[in-house]
């Protein structure tokens, strides 16, 4: 079985990246895969520091042990001042290549403006620098705002058929990827 971990990088309720990692993880579930997404609103996890271990913070030994056994990852994250938000560049610094070397990524960022590529861009530098395999696909959506209906579905049919297209990847890479390594 194919399983993957969601990270959202916003603590806002009703969190437009948080919406649109539940899409994905829906779509990633129709194809057979477990999806656990770990909210990082509930996970009390401290500053990165540098160290090796935080005893005195055990999410940090739960963060890492569930993207351990993951095949590969969904990071979605809202751009803050034209990047990541630093939530989640937090959690990754949590971890080490222990977790993250050789897992399938796939990237979403959520914007209020314009669609970009800043946060996408910085996380794909990021995964690379810790031996992660990004997919081709990403999905950054504009005016996230005016995206997602009341029920937290996505509006516009061409982002949904992005979604699909981005879960199909996603899916297929991992499936790949994990039976060669």
């Amino acid at each position: 079985m194919v399983k993957f971990v969601g990270i959202s990088g916003s603590l806002r309720e009703g969190s437009y990246s948080y919406l649109a990692l539940q899409e994905v993880s829906r779509r990633l579930a129709a194809l057979g895969a477990e999806v656990e997404i770990l909210d990082l609103r509930q996970l009390n996890l401290p500053f990165c520091n540098g160290e090796k271990e935080y005893p005195d913070h055990p999410d940090v030994a739960l963060l890492r042990s569930r993207v351990q056994e993951a095949s590969g990852l969904i990071l979605a994250t809202p751009e803050y001042h034209g990047s990541a938000s630093g939530v989640l560049k937090n959690a990754l610094d949590l971890m080490s290549f222990d977790q993250l070397s050789d897992k399938t990524t796939g990237l979403i960022s959520v914007l209020g403006g314009q669609s970009n590529s800043n946060a996408l861009n910085d996380l794909r530098i990021i995964m690379r620098w810790v031996h992660a395999w990004v997919i081709p696909e990403q999905v950054a959506i504009g005016q996230a705002w005016n995206a997602f209906d009341s029920e937290g579905k996505l509006k516009d049919p061409k982002l949904a058929e992005r979604f699909d297209r981005f879960a199909e990847s996603l899916f297929r890479y991992t499936q790949t990827l994990s039976q060669v390594a």
